[in-house]
């Protein structure tokens, strides 16, 4: 059955309830007055049969049209109860000519109108109180008020999430005082009905129409507020752009008590997922009275994984970093908050390897969580010795020292670019992994190596950019129109990091891949991005092409060919079974690198770095094949 069908089935069962309450207030109505008149109830009769067959077919016309038939039950509060009552009321009205036209044929009809009435209205809210106390077990929200006053919202989004909603916002004081005109159902469910006295307009291909219509008759935009399946992505683009052609804002609508205002949509947004629910035991097993070290603690990934962390009360908390302003801001949000973990703030740098062992002999970590990286792909191909020192030496310094001092947990957190790498930070994280995989190996220490995508709204991400370009008015520079890449917040990535630490063995380093879902196009994600301002792409905005930079490629993978992927136990996190790294000249090769690296040798540098990873250097000896044809 067809949502319509289904829509118009309902309608027609609820019009059918209503006249055949008309029908049997009518009769009841009639057996008092004749009762109470001391006569005798010829039952049946033909003025009986006549007034009640008048009486339904104008209470029929009546509520038709009220509309009270597109009211749905379960959903019902005061704009119902009122129609409800508007429709009774014009009835009576109507049937009124009836009274006088069958003049002589009808007993006694004043007062059998009059109790007719009062027996149908009792049985109408009796029938509707019973389905509201069947499906919410509230039957007198019915006589709740809702605001007449307040911004003018159109809702967006499907009916099973927007019903707690819908009567959070009507009957919570505390909510911010909202006006919701009508909704469109993403789905196209139950056309023409209303739910909790909100009047269903459309589905989403009618969103631009409904838009309009609201606009011409309350003289002002409506908000476009989504909520449940809405926020996914292709139904929030395609909300963005029919709202940004028609001027309208678009926010987002919390269907839970916790969010009582509505909030802007962020690019965050575009990546909604449905929530995962996380079991925090096995992270709060191997966290609780723990000492942990987290370096690159301030940065974006560290110092979300360090506000989680102090939720799990780890004896101590020491953040390592080499930026005086990521510490300082870090140490400031974890004092603001409500977490009494015991936090050490640690200025250093990984690279140097005399005070990173003074930092373990102090802290003596159980745990040791890996953020410190250069990460920026232009950077570092312009700066190839500092990505080495950094990126591969803090690594080498970092798990060296979690193994002597006698860690039980490592986490090294990598990144998509270590696949198949093309550039000098994705080859560095790439060889970072190895030496990990290589120093843990039959070693008490559990590491666990976890690879994602980028993080939306970190340090020198994109995001940022595009909200910078847009301010200025343009244009937002794009390097390829078919460029895509993986997303995923920094809070969800934080949230499967910490998960993926307790799958660790000892003895061995595990690889874990985060589930990042679909890329996404980055043009996409600039158009995107303009409509959030209420902008139109080209219009308002331009976008330009710039082409690629130095060491990006066009699309990022999250494992090898080669490489075989399972799911663990937690959802989010698959493991990855790759073969050994062997190479007899490892060590002195990687020796060779960092020494090349400390005296700025770019070019050896890249020569060892390609030999070390020879995925790396098989593709820049056909850049360079590419470049000289």
């Amino acid at each position: 059955m067809t949502p319509k069908s289904s829509a118009r089935r309902a309608m027609m069962l609820t019009l059918g309830f209503d006249a055949a309450m008309a029908g049997l207030a009518m009769v009841l109505a009639t057996g008092c007055v004749w009762y109470f008149k001391g006569g005798e109830f010829p039952f049946p009769s033909k003025s009986l049969i006549l007034t009640t067959s008048s009486f339904i077919i104008v209470a029929i016309i009546g509520f038709l049209v009220r509309g009270v038939q597109k009211q749905v039950w379960r959903h019902l509060c005061w704009p119902d109860a009122l129609g409800v009552i508007q429709g009774v009321g014009l009835t009576a009205l109507l049937f009124i000519p009836a009274i006088l036209l069958l003049n002589g044929a009808l007993y006694s009809p004043w007062p059998i109108l009059f109790v007719t009435l009062v027996f149908w209205t009792i049985a109408l809210f009796i029938g509707r109180m019973g389905a509201l106390m069947r499906s919410t077990r509230a039957p007198f929200q019915i006589f709740r008020s809702t605001s007449k006053t307040g911004q003018h919202i159109l809702l967006v989004g499907d009916v099973e999430s927007s019903v707690e909603l819908l009567r959070r916002v009507q009957n919570d004081d505390r909510v911010q005082k909202l006006r919701i005109l009508g909704m469109v159902e993403i789905r196209g469910a139950e056309p023409g009905r209303a739910i909790r006295g909100v009047p269903i307009m459309g589905d989403l291909s009618q969103l631009g129409e409904v838009i309009d219509i609201l606009t011409v008759r309350y003289d002002q935009k409506p908000w476009i507020a989504v909520t449940g399946a809405a926020r996914t992505r292709d139904a929030m683009l395609e909300i963005l752009e029919t709202a940004s052609l028609h001027g309208a804002e678009i926010m987002a609508l919390a269907p839970d008590g916790a969010a009582q205002l509505l909030d802007p949509i962020h690019p965050a947004d575009l990546l909604y997922r449905n929530e995962r629910q996380l079991d925090p035991t096995p992270v709060q097993n191997i966290v609780a009275t723990q000492n942990v070290l987290v370096t690159g603690g301030g940065g974006t990934i560290g110092s979300e994984i360090s506000r989680q962390l102090a939720s799990f009360k780890p004896n101590t908390l020491a953040l390592l970093d080499s930026s005086e302003f990521n510490l300082y801001s870090i140490d400031m949000d974890l004092k603001l908050s409500d977490e009494s973990a015991d936090v050490v703030q640690v200025f250093g740098d990984v690279r140097e390897a005399e005070r990173l062992s003074n930092v373990f002999q102090q802290i003596q970590p159980d745990i040791v969580i890996h953020a410190a990286a250069l990460k920026h792909v232009p950077l570092m191909e312009a700066n190839p010795c500092e990505a080495v020192l950094t990126n591969v030496g803090g690594a080498m310094n970092t798990v060296k020292l979690a193994i002597s001092s006698e860690a039980k947990h490592f986490v090294f957190i990598s990144t998509d670019k270590a696949v198949d790498p093309d550039n000098v930070m994705g080859a560095t994280k790439r060889l970072a992994e190895i030496i990990v995989a290589r120093y843990t190996k039959d070693t008490s220490v559990a590491a666990s190596m976890v690879r994602f995508g980028n993080v939306l709204g970190s340090s020198g991400s994109v995001v940022p950019l595009f909200e910078k370009q847009i301010s200025l008015g343009g244009p937002v520079t794009v390097t390829d129109p078919d460029v895509t890449r993986y997303f995923m917040t920094v809070e969800e990535a934080s949230s499967l990091v910490l998960q993926a630490s307790a799958l660790g063995t000892p003895g061995q380093a595990d690889l874990f891949v985060l589930d990042m879902g679909e890329p996404m196009r980055i043009y996409q994600l600039a158009e995107t991005m303009i409509r959030l301002k209420g902008l139109v792409p080209g219009q308002d905005i331009q976008i330009e092409t710039i082409g690629m930079r130095a060491g990006e490629k066009m699309h990022e993978e999250l494992v090898y060919a080669h490489e075989t992927v399972a799911q663990t136990k937690i959802e989010g996190i698959q493991s990855v079974a790759c073969a050994a790294h062997h190479n007899s000249l490892f060590d002195k090769q990687l020796a060779a690198l960092l020494e090349a690296a400390a005296r700025r040798d770019s070019e050896e540098t890249l020569r060892l770095l390609g030999l070390l990873v020879p995925e790396y250097g098989k593709n820049q000896l056909e850049k360079a094949r590419r470049h000289s044809a």
